[in-house]
């Protein structure tokens, strides 16, 4: 079984953020057991088992070191750069089958774009909740921006997304992993994706960390969903306009730093998120 390492969401080998990449062909997927374990050993946040189930369509399972979960933004990128760059698929569009549904993928000569999940709002916080979560890392509420609130919401995974009034809040916070995994329990959520504007009212983007310590992920230097997440949420605020290319940068606090692509349409009343990004191999393997 032969795997890769791709650096997703950069050109520059050693940055962005790993994931593994297996490449199954038209087999069927290996034990779930031995997935998790393969996972385990790469020590990624995510590896993608890729099976090709037809001409133009393909079905990925994504894996933590503890666990499977229903989509992976970035382990996207990186699995469909490796087909690409291994000559297994040309440029073109596919479509992708997760278990957080059915995803059109394009694969583009320099870059891969992903649909996300329809996105969903999930629930607000009390004030007395948003004092707990900001606390968590070191933070209060004075460290909030005024007119932005924390929200849950999902574009495949569900997350908090919590603002911070600027880089310097944002460079300060300190994890507190025990009780941020508690309020992921707590919540239901995967983690928490902390963010503030680029620049001072200007949202074609913004700086961002990521936190998931509840699925072994202290945290992670690139994230598809949980930035499609928060394009979704800077629109419903009037922040970000549909048509318009969002870059939100990410893993610099990590020696990592990584670009994400963000892109929002309207169709018949429905919203669409896509994410978007480079990749570049790094390393290539076989289970023995």
């Amino acid at each position: 079984m032969r795997f890769y390492v791709a650096d997703a969401f950069t050109a520059r080998p050693f940055s962005g953020n790993q994931a593994g990449v297996v490449p199954l062909g038209t087999g069927p997927f290996p034990e779930e057991a031995l997935m998790r374990a393969l996972a385990g050993e790469l020590k990624h946040s995510e590896t993608a088992f890729v099976r090709r189930t037809g001409e133009q369509s393909f079905h990925i399972r994504y894996f933590t070191p503890a666990e499977e979960v229903d989509l992976c933004g970035h382990a996207t990128i990186a699995a469909f750069t490796v087909l690409r760059q291994t000559g297994e698929i040309p440029a073109g569009r596919y479509a992708l089958h997760t278990r957080s549904g059915d995803l059109a993928v394009s694969v583009e000569p320099e870059a891969v774009w992903m649909d996300m999940a329809p996105p969903e709002e999930g629930r607000s916080f009390s004030r007395e909740e948003q004092a707990e979560l900001y606390a968590a890392y070191g933070l209060t509420l004075a460290d909030r921006p005024e007119g932005l609130e924390p929200q849950a919401v999902s574009t495949g995974l569900l997350d908090i997304l919590l603002p911070v009034r600027d880089v310097t809040v944002l460079n300060r916070a300190r994890q507190d992993e025990a009780e941020v995994c508690r309020l992921s329990e707590r919540y239901g959520v995967v983690g928490v994706h902390m963010f503030c504007p680029k620049a001072e009212r200007l949202w074609e983007g913004a700086y961002c960390r990521n936190f998931a310590p509840l699925y072994a992920i202290p945290e992670e230097a690139a994230t598809g969903t949980s930035n499609g997440a928060l394009t979704f949420y800077l629109y419903r605020r009037g922040l970000i306009s549909p048509g318009t290319e969002n870059s939100f940068l990410q893993g610099m606090t990590m020696g990592k730093p990584s670009e994400i692509l963000s892109r929002l349409s309207e169709e018949s009343g429905a919203v669409r998120v896509r994410i978007g990004g480079r990749a570049v191999l790094t390393l290539r393997g076989e289970v023995l």
